[in-house]
């Protein structure tokens, strides 16, 4: 059988990913696995549709797609995002339907759920025949347990294919409205002071509904407020995943995107992020923006952040998620987000008015809301890795976390273990442990009570 291999890495040949692939060549000697790096070249696909079209071709000839990638800031590479794009733009999605696929990510297992579901998401859309996903932690090649897993997932595409395994479509199609946005006459201007508001936006023409949400709000804030369209911020191309930041958070772009990142945005108490949905994100565009910022490491940036979004974000809890995650795991606090589906321009304008108002009142009362399971679980999750496998080469992330106190290992939690290492050779007695037992609820709610009392 032919299977295309489409690589979302954007270092191309040179990649983790393509080495998992190799090992299924390897493997499966008998089957032709013809690798496209699209994501490396989808410049040349821009500058040359021909290009494009000839891998679309290829695809159409195959009996199988596999989407290989690696995980980029919650989702896949901006390039990769783009291709995806180029799909529908180029009316080409029927080079797609009803080929068998399946769906395989390196990573450190670092919000991988995002990026799946994002791409079983887009295989439904694309009508694939889409089989299983595998999410490899990206040394899951040296265990023998987990490499012999890795190439079962791979036999077991194979055999889908061969034996016409039937599929199921989990993702409902999104569907959009014709609503048009008109603003009303404008609220109370909300004065910032000194605060810095930044809004980023992709407002894709003058006429559109983000264009005018991004005015409304802009328009609603009396001080330093600043928009800038993400079509005009110098950016030569998407992040490269060459990790030459990570030493010292110096990008090896020689463009205007890290200057802008550092005068405008990273000391700024207001940041919000405007676009319209492209497929189940937002655009490619913004996608690079996000990635790029990757450059920053895993710094918090202590700040307000809002999000301002023309589609059907309802029905696309996989981006909510990700809207909320990308806020926690920066250390900010998601103010709000905005988004046009009520199809009702009173209503939005009232929103944008409370966002802009709750977004200046958090930013002078620092307020930071408690961080959920996305915020905490993702946190622990790069503490470790940035601790020991990732020590080299993340060592300005390493520096950082030791300065700002975020190894904060459950080790190192001294009250809770000298309490713990007590209770527990008490209760080895069986009359303490019933003792112990009939107290339990009271007992635990003292400190708690004693808190309340004295504030």
């Amino acid at each position: 059988m032919k299977i295309a291999v489409l690589n979302g890495s954007p270092k191309g040949e040179p990649s983790v990913t393509v080495q998992y692939i190799k090992l299924i060549q390897k493997k499966y000697p008998d089957h032709e696995f013809k690798l496209f790096h699209v994501a490396s070249d989808i410049q040349k696909y821009e500058k040359d549709i021909g290009k494009f079209m000839k891998v679309l071709k290829e695809i159409q000839q195959a009996d199988g797609v596999i989407w290989a990638f690696p995980l980029y800031v919650f989702l896949v590479a901006g390039q990769y995002k783009r291709f995806i794009e180029m799909i529908w733009e180029q009316d080409a999605s029927e080079a797609f339907r009803d080929r068998y696929t399946c769906v395989f990510s390196t990573s450190v297992h670092f919000f991988d759920n995002t990026a799946h579901q994002y791409m079983r998401g887009i295989c439904d859309d694309l009508g694939m025949k889409y089989t299983e996903f595998y999410s490899a932690d990206m040394d899951d090649i040296f265990v023998e347990t987990r490499r012999q897993g890795f190439l079962k997932w791979a036999g077991d595409f194979l055999k889908a294919i061969e034996t016409k395994a039937v599929t199921a479509r989990v993702n409902p199609p999104v569907t959009t409205s014709p609503f048009l946005y008109r603003p009303g006459k404008k609220g109370r201007k909300i004065a910032a002071g000194k605060l810095k508001v930044r809004i980023v936006a992709e407002r894709g023409g003058a006429g559109t509904n983000i264009s005018r949400m991004v005015q409304r709000l802009g328009e609603a804030f009396r001080g330093d407020a600043r928009v800038y369209d993400l079509e005009e911020i110098d950016m030569k191309g998407g992040c490269l995943g060459c990790l030459q930041c990570a030493f010292d958070n110096r990008c090896i772009y020689k463009d205007g995107f890290v200057e802008f990142f550092n005068r405008e945005l990273r000391d700024a108490d207001v940041v919000f992020f405007a676009g319209a949905i492209r497929d189940r994100y937002l655009s490619a565009r913004m996608k690079m923006f996000r990635d790029r910022a990757f450059f920053n490491g895993h710094i918090h940036l202590d700040k307000q952040v809002g999000f301002l979004v023309s589609g059907p974000l309802g029905q696309l809890p996989n981006l909510q998620e990700i809207l909320q995650a990308s806020a926690e795991m920066s250390g900010a606090n998601l103010a709000g987000i905005v988004t046009d589906e009520s199809g009702d321009s009173a209503h939005i304008d009232a929103l944008l008015d409370d966002l802009a108002a709750r977004s200046v009142d958090y930013a002078r009362k620092r307020y930071l809301r408690p961080r959920t399971f996305l915020g905490v679980g993702g946190h622990k999750v790069f503490r470790d890795q940035i601790w020991a496998r990732l020590r080299f080469p993340f060592d300005a992330d390493f520096k950082f976390y030791e300065a700002h106190g975020l190894f904060d290992f459950p080790q190192q939690d001294t009250r809770y273990l000298e309490f713990s290492k007590s209770m527990v050779a008490m209760i080895q007695d069986p009359p303490m442990r019933e003792a112990i037992r009939k107290v339990l609820k009271t007992e635990m709610l003292k400190g708690y009570e004693k808190a309340v009392q004295s504030k």
